[in-house]
């Protein structure tokens, strides 16, 4: 016996062929694999795909995504992409919600959240109702790097503000934050680095901005706030609905007024409308 394990543990070539047979990672079968990442977020499961040939073959199965998908997902992807014939499977639709499809004239975004598989919409200031906005000497439509639809709405001076807004979607049920995102000042680039001109903003300190919500089920929200945090862009909070698993399509209406007309205000830059759910509203500056 001492013999035995002295030329096992004396020989070299013995040892390496013992390590050669000890079980690894890639020797565990796809579909133990795929039960294992299905309880893991989407961009851990993609990290794992990198280990080896196992990993990623579980992590390509329709039933580890189908779970990180929308409820809803079918009637979504006749939404955003149409009358898809593609056949794909289910990490290449998760793949494709979450990138950044555009609707409605290119007035609309919408995407899934990465991690957590949550529905996001987000509407343009040329998809919103402003009172005054054809008229020049009140608001212009800027080209900016600093929006995703690549331009804003730049309100001058105007006595009575106004901004109204409706979106029809087929959201998952669960709960939904709605905010506007706001710049008091106009941004560009000088030598290279970005300045805010801050000299036309006014009248936002006097009196509150109102925020109100409805949705076609009844639920109503209001909220009020001074704008007062020029030089950077804040998402201001309108309110919150809830989306019931019974409801296939929910119809929202929204608004933010100022018409205190003792005052004028200026020097404000609108970019759009966010409405996602509440739990992913934690990376956002707001309000």
């Amino acid at each position: 016996m001492g013999a035995a394990l002295s030329a096992l543990f004396g020989d070299p070539n013995v040892t390496s062929r013992c390590l050669a047979t000890k079980p690894g990672l890639g020797d565990l079968p796809e579909s133990c694999v795929a039960l294992i990442i299905g309880y893991l977020d989407p961009p851990e499961i993609c990290k794992l795909a990198k280990l080896n040939k196992a990993f990623r073959g579980a992590s390509l199965a329709d039933f580890v995504w189908e779970t990180k998908l929308p409820s809803n997902y079918p009637v979504l992807i006749e939404k955003v992409f149409g009358d898809l014939k593609e056949n794909m499977g289910k990490r290449e639709v998760y793949a494709r919600l979450c990138r950044m499809n555009t609707l409605d004239a290119a007035t609309k975004k919408v995407w899934l959240d990465k991690s957590t598989g949550g529905v996001c919409l987000s509407l343009s200031s040329k998809g919103l109702a402003i009172t005054g906005i054809d008229d020049r000497r009140y608001w212009n439509h800027i080209p900016t790097e600093e929006s995703r639809f690549a331009s804003v709405a730049y309100l001058q001076q105007i006595w009575w503000f106004e901004v109204d807004g409706e979106v029809e979607f087929p959201f998952p049920a669960g709960t939904y934050s709605i905010y506007i995102r706001l710049q008091l000042g106009r941004a560009y680039k000088r030598f290279g680095r970005r300045v805010c001109n801050t000299e036309h903003v006014h009248g936002w300190d006097k009196k509150p901005a109102q925020f109100q919500l409805w949705t076609s089920d009844g639920q109503h929200a209001s909220s009020q706030c001074i704008l007062n945090e020029p030089g950077k862009w804040i998402h201001y909070h309108i309110g919150d609905f809830v989306v019931e698993n019974a409801n296939p399509v929910t119809k929202i209406k929204f608004s933010m007024t100022q018409i205190d007309c003792t005052h004028t205000k200026g020097g404000l830059c609108l970019d759009s409308v966010l409405i996602c759910p509440s739990k992913c509203t934690e990376g956002l500056k707001h309000f």
